[in-house]
């Protein structure tokens, strides 16, 4: 293995983490933003009032994302084990 097939690899996995964590992370985002607008229009200012909805938004959205990102860590799987019999 050379080094340009390792940095081929390793921004296949960079790219296949940001695409397999974007869903959850722009939910967490979005319901943030909202959690903060209402506490800043109703200046109830409670932190643990941010985590639960952020929890069960992310737990729904895992749920319903689940097979689209056991797809794209499967296709990232696939094609680094088929650069095992070519010698990467």
């Amino acid at each position: 293995m050379n080094p340009a097939d390792a940095l081929d690899i390793g921004q296949a996995a960079i790219w296949t983490v940001v695409v397999a964590c974007s869903p959850a992370v722009i939910v967490a985002m979005l319901v943030g933003l909202v959690i903060a607008l209402i506490q800043a229009l109703t200046q109830v200012q409670e932190i643990t009032l941010t985590f639960v909805p952020k929890i069960l938004a992310i737990l729904l959205v895992t749920s319903l994302t689940a097979p689209f990102v056991g797809a794209v860590i499967f296709s990232f799987a696939e094609a680094t084990y088929s650069r095992i019999p070519n010698g990467f």
